[in-house]
């Protein structure tokens, strides 16, 4: 079998291919030394280069660790004129008239649908969270899921899906009760045995939150399988007429009010940057 030397530009290309497909994932030295059969210290300035060109450019940042099992990481990162963009098309997009529901719900279907913009908010998110030990991220079914594997897909890590009722294919599973923020109906939930390990750390998301009630469910059924919150992230948290049962959660947006005689949707940005979201 024929070997041939990669060119260093050929080397730059499919190194940041590869880092940029493998956030969060530890790479050795070793690894790009052998595909590129090049030395250590090639490598080493090769990464440099990237390094840097990541940093300038707002990509992300490139974790160096050391030692024997060192090697290199890549963390996603957003600027802050990136996040007020991806608030801008999502306000753009969810405050057209058209999107209004009888009874005063907002239709998000098709734009939870739209993998381009899901990407973007998921980097976002993870750019939010991407100096937190996460294990993994957990959402209740079905409108969140898309936003959890946004944010799974650039932290590297499994998503888990709370259900609202059982079904033969999750085996055995953990319920609990919970109460409604905006109804304070008695709701139930439950999630797979098979789904988490003791002592996890988890990102939970969602796309709308009203009073926060899904939210604490999901933390309680944490508790269940003794695991820990790491996070809170929500696409649109509504105007709160009412105390929120969840804290320390970051939103993208924020729905102040709509009027369905006027057939008008007022938002604005929500607390991501007032909570720190955008530092590091």
């Amino acid at each position: 079998m024929l070997f041939v030397k990669w060119k260093r530009s050929e080397r730059l290309v499919d190194m940041t291919r590869h880092l940029l497909e493998n956030p969060h994932s530890l790479i050795p030295l070793t690894y790009f030394s052998e595909r590129y059969l090049a030395a250590k210290s090639s490598i080493s300035e090769d990464l440099s280069i990237v390094k840097e060109t990541f940093e300038v450019n707002g990509t992300g940042k490139l974790v160096t660790v050391s030692g024997a099992a060192g090697g290199v990481k890549y963390i996603p990162r957003v600027t802050e004129s990136e996040v007020r963009e991806v608030m801008a098309v999502i306000k753009e997009s969810l405050g057209r008239s058209d999107r209004l529901l009888p009874g005063g719900y907002l239709y998000m279907t098709d734009f939870l649908g739209n993998p381009k913009i899901m990407d973007r908010i998921g980097k976002v998110f993870a750019s939010a969270f991407g100096d937190m030990e996460i294990d993994v991220i957990m959402t209740v079914a079905t409108k969140g899921i898309s936003i959890a594997h946004a944010i799974a897909r650039h932290l590297n890590v499994p998503v888990v899906i709370v259900r609202r009722d059982s079904k033969v294919t999750e085996g055995s599973t953990v319920s609990i009760n919970y109460v409604s923020g905006s109804t304070r109906r008695i709701q139930t939930m439950l999630l797979s045995k098979r789904s988490m390990k003791s002592g996890q750390r988890v990102l939970i998301t969602d796309d709308f939150m009203k009073a926060g009630g899904t939210m604490a469910g999901m933390k309680n059924l944490l508790e269940e399988f003794d695991c820990e919150l790491a996070g809170i992230a929500v696409l649109v948290e509504a105007e709160h007429t009412e105390e929120v049962l969840v804290d320390d959660y970051l939103s993208l947006v924020k729905l102040r009010a709509m009027n369905e005689k006027d057939r008008t949707i007022e938002l604005e940005e929500g607390n991501y940057f007032k909570k720190g979201g955008n530092e590091g």
